[in-house]
């Protein structure tokens, strides 16, 4: 199945790169592009693509606002978005997450990581540029508070989390795949979705990404019973 793109950035060039990236590869057909938030956001409702690539300053309406109207909290049926952006900004980084966002990319990376970055943002999954997640996950470590304000942080899950569950959270928070989740705890493929989806619910979070974060706001990332 052909992974479907729009790309939404204000620089022609940077537009026409990532076009010849994405369509280069077999599974990947850029759809639509935009130079706009606005009109990102308008073509992205039209067209529903299966990811959007959205740079973050850009006219008429900036990538972190159009991330939120199209994957933010209250959104029906959202899109997968992901940031590709010049500015390497940690107060951006907590932004697009919280808005949505399954994926934020430097524009300085190398091609196999956009790539790779649409296919998980349309698999499920989630990708950060790997200099930006160390900082992260740094910055989330208990008693290091990031630029997000307390109040934008997720909600404590209505009841506790089960002992596999945090122990599928604690994996996940660490980078490991669902696959290498399953081999470390000997568990079914199948069962480690089933647990981060339960997650998920609880939480009220959208993907991976916000489970690893809120894994390490809330000090559980320590080693897995």
């Amino acid at each position: 199945m052909t992974i479907r793109v729009l790309i939404a950035d204000d620089q022609e060039m940077v537009r026409a790169a990532f076009r010849m990236i994405l369509d280069s590869q077999p599974d990947l057909s850029v759809v639509a592009e935009a130079a706009d938030g606005a009109s990102a956001v308008g073509q992205a409702r039209s067209l529903r693509p299966d990811v959007c690539l959205l740079d973050i300053r850009m006219p008429r309406l900036d990538g972190l606002e159009a991330t939120r109207l199209l994957a933010g909290p209250g959104v029906q049926d959202p899109l997968n978005v992901v940031i590709a952006t010049t500015f390497d900004l940690d107060e951006y980084v907590y932004r697009a997450l919280r808005n949505g966002a399954c994926g934020f990319l430097l524009k300085d990376g190398a091609p196999g990581l956009l790539t790779e970055a649409v296919r998980a943002a349309a698999a499920g999954n989630s990708l950060i540029s790997p200099s930006v997640t160390v900082r992260l996950l740094a910055h989330l470590a208990p008693g290091r508070p990031g630029p997000a304000a307390p109040r934008d942080r997720p909600a404590p899950a209505a009841e506790p989390l089960t002992r596999r569950e945090l122990d599928v959270v604690r994996l996940v928070a660490r980078g490991l795949t669902n696959d290498e989740v399953a081999a470390a705890l000997y568990v079914t493929l199948s069962t480690v979705k089933t647990h981060l989806g339960s997650v998920q619910r609880r939480l009220g979070l959208r993907n991976r990404v916000q489970i690893a974060a809120w894994a390490w706001e809330n000090g559980v990332c320590g080693s897995p019973r």
